[in-house]
């Protein structure tokens, strides 16, 4: 910190900070008050992870999606010390035992397991658009799964992806069974019977998802207007407070809901095609949209 500046003559005007010379001023008199400031900024620039863990000396930061979080060591294979020296015998053959464990070290089950896994996590971070919480959280539960071995006996992927949808149910990002499914190229009967093994080996506590979060998404895949898609939020907020949406599938009131509001507003879309966009059936969207009719009191117009 810094004292204002105290001259008589000066208004005490704003202060001033230049990043080129590295000095605070006041921008009335000029007085200089702090000649060098640190750097907050970044040592160098970089383009990808590659680079900033070359260029900074602190390295990248800490992550469960990494196999060994981010916080991994290598012994260098020159027998040379800091001053570029060369070591002792003696000195060379116990840093040759020490790369020789610190190998075997690295090439447990578990460290191989984790490298698959989160490598796979990192390419369904790119297909399906995932923040960075999401992948957190997946890569936690993953770990969870592994300290449990509920690896043994299943694949890697479908563990995986399990863990990933329980992410999504946990931080309500809107990520279905099939969307995660037709991502990994796994069956959705495979993956939600993992997910099943997940939730009652971990005792996860998940609540199920807000239809609300998946209205903006099929209203863009069906090509309707802003007009029925406000019109869809408001239907499904109001059978959220009439307690109609207990109990429900969400994806089934999304349907049902954006199929009303379509024919509310005179827009030609077909049961079918909005059953297709939300991965349910027709007969769940002309059953729910009955009911939407007859307990919320809309009607076609």
């Amino acid at each position: 910190m810094f004292e204002k500046c105290t001259l008589k003559v000066c208004p005490r005007g704003p202060i001033v900070t230049d990043s080129n010379t590295g000095e605070i001023l006041c921008a009335s008199c000029g007085l200089v008050l702090i000649e060098k400031i640190d750097t907050m900024g970044p040592e160098s620039r970089s383009f990808d992870v590659e680079q900033f863990n070359d260029k900074s000396r602190t390295g990248a930061r800490s992550s469960l999606a990494v196999h060994d979080m981010g916080l991994a060591t290598s012994i260098g294979v020159q027998d040379k010390d800091a001053a570029g020296h060369s070591l002792s015998g003696y000195m060379k053959n116990t840093f040759n035992r020490l790369r020789i464990w610190d190998n075997r070290s690295k090439s447990k089950g578990n460290d191989s397991n984790l490298r698959q896994a989160f490598t796979l996590l990192d390419t369904m971070k790119s297909q399906l658009s995932l923040p960075d919480t999401v992948v957190e959280e997946t890569a936690y539960i993953y770990r969870k799964a592994v300290a449990m071995k509920l690896t043994r006996g299943r694949g890697i992927s479908s563990i995986l992806y399990a863990a990933l949808y329980a992410a999504c149910r946990k931080t309500n990002t809107p990520r279905t069974l099939r969307d995660i499914a037709k991502a990994g190229n796994i069956r959705k009967g495979d993956l939600a019977t993992a997910y099943r093994t997940m939730v009652k080996s971990l005792d996860l506590k998940l609540n199920p998802f807000d239809p609300v979060e998946f209205v903006t998404k099929v209203c863009s895949i069906i090509k309707v207007s802003e007009i029925t898609r406000r019109h869809a939020l408001n239907l499904l907020l109001h059978a959220e407070e009439n307690g109609f949406a207990t109990g429900k599938n969400p994806m089934s009131l999304v349907a049902a809901a954006v199929y009303l509001a379509t024919c509310l507003n005179n827009e030609k879309k077909t049961q079918i095609e909005i059953a297709k966009a939300c991965g349910v059936s027709n007969v769940s969207v002309r059953n729910l949209t009955r009911q939407f009719r007859e307990k919320l009191g809309y009607e076609q117009s």
